[in-house]
């Protein structure tokens, strides 16, 4: 994204609020966490600490086919076929979301790249000065996936361990007594998609952390804890 910034000289980059911590000036950010490690709770507190809009390639492709974008028919031809969307494609998307105003002092990317050739493209037309991954250990992430119920009657969202209802078998909404589990919400299922996660993440880690901007953030504890730490890191 050389050519953008050089473009935009006059526009200042965004600073980190965070109290008692000098500021320092930011590009864009990646933020990587596996299923159920609280990637999204974390995004939308970065997002409002830095003012850096947060960019969903799975939103972007909705978003370029329901307005029928050249880019987006495109991408909804590999779609319907049943074929990952290309490289290419993703990148086209996103160098398009990039010119917008509001993307001007940098993004936050979430859960994009998964690849260290899509993090290649990335590098060519944007600068990433942080990257953060929320480690969380593998079996807690199984219980926490695996512990998760809805109720079938308002949605209300429960636990068995960390947010159990009040009284067993009965909402605490709306008092339905019938609640529903994900079918892949299963220990199989969540340890298959915690190693493809790995085996994704770890080249990245690597590619990351050989330029300087790779940073791991204990995800295992209270919600604030790890927002605390996230925002010391982005003044780094």
């Amino acid at each position: 994204m050389a050519a953008l910034w050089s473009s935009m000289a006059c526009t200042a980059r965004p600073t980190v609020k965070t109290s008692g911590l000098s500021p320092k000036v930011m590009s864009s950010i990646v933020l990587f966490g596996p299923p159920g490690a609280g990637k999204g709770t974390q995004a939308q507190r970065i997002t409002e600490s830095t003012g850096l809009p947060q960019i969903s390639t799975g939103d972007m492709l909705r978003a370029a086919v329901a307005a029928k974008t050249a880019t987006g028919l495109e991408a909804k031809s590999f779609m319907d076929s049943g074929k990952l969307v290309p490289d290419e494609i993703i990148i086209a998307l996103i160098e398009q979301r990039i010119k917008n105003p509001d993307a001007a002092k940098g993004v936050m990317y979430d859960g994009f790249p998964r690849t260290i050739p899509q993090a290649e493209a990335l590098s060519k037309i944007d600068e990433i000065s942080h990257v953060i991954a929320i480690e969380v250990p593998d079996e807690r992430i199984v219980e926490r996936i695996c512990g998760r119920y809805t109720c079938a009657g308002c949605s209300a969202v429960y636990h068995d361990l960390f947010n159990p209802t009040s009284e067993e078998g009965v909402c605490d909404t709306c008092q339905s007594t019938k609640f529903n589990r994900r079918a892949d919400d299963n220990a199989d299922t969540v340890l298959s998609r915690l190693k493809a996660y790995h085996e994704q993440t770890s080249p990245l880690a690597n590619w990351y952390g050989e330029r300087g901007v790779f940073f791991g953030v204990d995800g295992d504890r209270d919600i604030p804890q790890i927002t605390s730490d996230i925002l010391k890191i982005l003044v780094k």
